[in-house]
């Protein structure tokens, strides 16, 4: 698997979890350079170390998405080491879930400001680059929750609002060759979806056709094909990963 041969990326909130697997997947394909972004730099620098014990394929980088000056320097820090940026995959994320009268300005600001304030910092300062070498994929990770789940308004709110980004961004993204797609996972297993404890879990899994959870490489083998010169007549789409247990 070579589809990403001399292609050089950046993955936000890499350190584990589909972020994780989804820098694996491009290593797998060959991927010339992947930058792990992440807020807790020890656990992104263990991920790069195990992806790449060299050093020179995978690097990680202490980013706090939802800050505008981390984000611009993290972007300059991956210029200055690859020298381009082929990719972006806005995948960092949080949950605040409470039931809306419950919910505080807290709960919804921090998750406003990481998940789509995030993707705009990060697209301010990677859609540049990306046009002056008029190329470009970039692809963001929504939800299923976009089509509404109770307790969960500000983190539906803040992935809804991702896609119509997105479709903005590839119609004035398009003539410079840039591609903007999303990606909206199911249930899929991580230590996010194990949170919710055994008995939503359960319930969770019996409203799957499958019957069981996505695994992250799930999500991984579509960001690989998405970022790839075989999607590129693909844009402005939101792809749902869900295992028919969401259908947009």
């Amino acid at each position: 698997m070579k589809n990403l041969a001399g292609k050089y990326c950046i993955v936000t909130g890499a350190g584990k979890g589909i972020g994780k697997a989804i820098a694996a997947r491009f290593i797998e394909e060959q991927a010339a350079g992947v930058a792990i972004l992440e807020w807790d730099l020890t656990t992104a620098e263990a991920t790069a170390k195990e992806l790449d014990p060299t050093g020179e394929r995978v690097i990680a980088i202490k980013c706090n998405v939802a800050d505008s000056d981390m984000a611009k320097a993290a972007v300059e820090e991956v210029v200055a080491k690859f020298g381009r940026i082929d990719v972006l995959v806005n995948n960092a994320g949080v949950t605040r879930d409470k039931i809306f009268h419950k919910m505080t300005d807290d709960d919804w600001n921090t998750v406003i400001n990481i998940n789509l304030n995030g993707v705009y910092n990060l697209c301010k300062n990677v859609v540049p680059v990306m046009r002056e070498q008029e190329a470009g994929s970039i692809i963001n990770i929504t939800s299923t929750s976009i089509m509404g789940n109770p307790g969960q308004a500000n983190y539906a709110a803040s992935k809804a609002a991702m896609e119509g980004f997105t479709r903005t961004m590839a119609k004035e993204l398009g003539r410079k060759n840039i591609r903007m797609n999303c990606i909206a996972p199911g249930y899929i297993d991580t230590d996010m979806m194990r949170a919710v404890g055994e008995e939503i879990l359960t319930r969770m899994i019996k409203g799957i056709p499958a019957q069981r959870l996505g695994k992250p490489e799930e999500i991984a083998s579509v960001a690989a094909f998405l970022a790839s010169d075989d999607a590129s007549w693909l844009s402005g789409e939101n792809i749902f990963v869900s295992g028919a247990g969401v259908m947009h």
